[in-house]
């Protein structure tokens, strides 16, 4: 018996389009699952984007609550080109009349001039040893040890010192310059301050007898005789009279002079200069305006998602979501609750923060800059964290909101993890039905194809018959 090559032959059937169309019947089931886990995939989205939200505003609150936000100072200077501030939290606000008398400066020295900076001295070693001088008189650095530079075969050029002073670490840096007269190495401290001068002894492993020559050309100690390297610069300390008090400093920032103030000395003035420390207000106001737009950002996300589009007649994905009608109505709750942790203010709206009827809030800059002028009571007003009922800062609060629904056992959290096995469990069923439909498939297909097989067997016979009759 000849094989059934195409389905339908045999029986005359348009089986593919049968079993196409029973397939499709049968699919339904698995069409309304993958429905729903799109809309399913499309509220954990959405969920998704409410909790970054509602994180986003968590973090400013707590910015607001931050104790390093609320004290902090600004300095101002009548002349910047002379002396500049800076200050840290709790610095007392006052005024400074600061004199620069003198820089700080890094000790330099530098040798003879040479042909080229090619030019081979010879072997030994270069000890380095960091401190300060009073006349020819030398005093070591207290904690800081001579450091020792091997010269050896093939450093033994001018360029070659130089990277091996550099590389040692020893509080020098070194440099070639270069003119008419030839190559010169320059010696600098790398720290300015009477404090980081150095001496340089030179030892060379064959000595020639003469130190301006070979490599004892680079030694610099007044304190045994006329070194052959030049001074240039000797290291000296930053001067300053700050209020009538003289003060000196290694480099040119004087660091914690007062109260947390620091000083930037850039220039010596025989003219005084104002610096004044005030209250910086400005960064309470921009963490304001920063928490009331990721506040804003999520009464926004929420409108949209629960309201009723009547027009198009849409519902937004989350509408009658319980999770999300809560966290609307903790939102507000935080608002119209009055706080009594002020005795001077007791709402947002007394600092110039109101709700909009679209469920924005909106900041009355002259209000709030008036609310700004009595830090105390704005900070009580905003942060404190009593754990009593209507007597806690807003921002706390909303704090203490956000992360209850974020939690783990948060609403926000539960949503979200509920969506997520709902997804899965969706697709556990899809895939069960999709291997079940492929056995229908194939069950269809089997009796097709045994039809096919039987009515082409009839239809062979029935030819026989008929040729029978008419022979």
């Amino acid at each position: 018996m000849s094989t059934i090559s195409s389905l339908g032959v045999g029986s005359g059937l348009d089986a593919e389009t049968i079993i196409a169309k029973l397939m499709s019947i049968e699919h339904r089931q698995v069409d309304l699952l993958q429905t729903k886990q799109t809309e399913m995939k499309s509220q954990l989205s959405t969920v998704g984007t409410l909790k970054s939200l509602l994180s986003t505003m968590q973090d400013k609150a707590q910015a607001l609550t931050s104790t390093s936000l609320w004290g902090q100072t600004t300095v101002s200077s009548s002349d910047a080109t002379v002396a500049t501030g800076t200050t840290a939290t709790g610095t007392a606000t006052g005024s400074y009349q600061v004199t620069v008398q003198a820089l700080a400066a890094s000790q330099t020295v530098t040798s003879t001039a040479l042909a080229s900076s090619s030019t081979e001295l010879n072997e030994g070693s270069l000890t380095i040893q960091l401190g300060s001088w009073s006349g020819s008189s030398f005093t070591a650095k207290t904690g800081s040890a001579p450091v020792s530079i091997t010269i050896g075969a093939g450093d033994t050029s001018l360029s070659a010192i130089r990277d091996k002073i550099n590389a040692a670490g020893a509080g020098v840096t070194a440099t070639i310059v270069n003119d008419l007269n030839g190559a010169r190495l320059s010696l600098r401290s790398t720290d300015s301050g009477a404090v980081n001068g150095f001496k340089i002894t030179a030892a060379e492993t064959t000595d020639d007898g003469d130190d301006a020559t070979g490599l004892s050309m680079l030694g610099y100690d007044p304190s045994v005789g006329t070194p052959p390297m030049s001074l240039n610069q000797a290291g000296s300390n930053a001067r300053a009279l700050i209020n009538g008090i003289q003060v000196e400093s290694a480099s040119n920032t004087l660091s914690n002079v007062s109260d947390g103030l620091s000083l930037t000395l850039n220039k010596v003035s025989a003219t005084p200069v104002q610096l004044t420390v005030a209250t910086d207000t400005s960064a309470i106001k921009t963490a304001v305006n920063d928490f009331i737009t990721a506040f804003n950002a999520l009464a926004s996300n929420l409108q949209t998602n629960l309201k009723y589009d009547s027009g198009t007649k849409k519902a937004g994905a989350l509408q009658g979501d319980r999770m999300a009608v809560n966290l609307q109505w903790g939102l507000r709750g935080v608002i119209n609750q009055p706080s009594s942790a002020s005795s001077v203010f007791s709402t947002l709206s007394s600092i110039g923060i109101t709700m909009q009827q679209d469920g924005k809030l909106k900041l009355a800059s002259s209000d709030f800059d008036d609310a700004l002028s009595n830090q105390t009571e704005l900070k009580k007003m905003l942060t404190a964290n009593t754990g009593v009922a209507g007597t806690t800062g807003f921002m706390t609060r909303f704090d203490d909101l956000a992360a209850a629904l974020l939690d783990t056992e948060g609403s926000v959290t539960m949503r979200e993890d509920g969506l997520q096995k709902a997804i899965d469990r969706n697709q556990k069923q899809q895939d069960a039905m999709e291997d079940r439909l492929t056995l229908t498939e194939k069950r269809l297909r089997a009796q097709y194809e045994t039809l096919d097989t039987k009515m082409a067997t009839l239809s062979t016979l029935a030819s026989y018959v008929t040729r029978q009759f008419s022979s």
